[in-house]
């Protein structure tokens, strides 16, 4: 199973066809070759071996992101209990 974490475009580089994306923090360039319909700075989008696959919907990527910070948060305090 693979995990794709939500990630916002914070760059756009025409010239490389690739984007900089931020993911909860951490940033990367990525590829944007495989994307049919044009990105803008904003929108979050979802990533497969350093491409970007499609865009999503904003609110359903916070609610995403929310999910997985509230993951790390247990995994955080089961890490200080043991």
């Amino acid at each position: 199973m693979c995990l794709s974490i939500p990630s916002q475009v914070v760059e756009i580089h025409l010239n490389e066809q690739a984007v900089t994306v931020d993911t909860m923090g951490v940033k990367r360039k990525v590829s944007s070759h495989l994307m049919t319909e044009p990105l803008s700075l904003g929108d979050f989008v979802l990533i497969h071996i350093g491409f970007v696959m499609n865009k999503i919907d904003t609110e359903d990527a916070m609610a995403s992101l929310a999910l997985y910070q509230e993951i790390v948060q247990k995994l955080e305090a089961e890490e200080r209990e043991s």
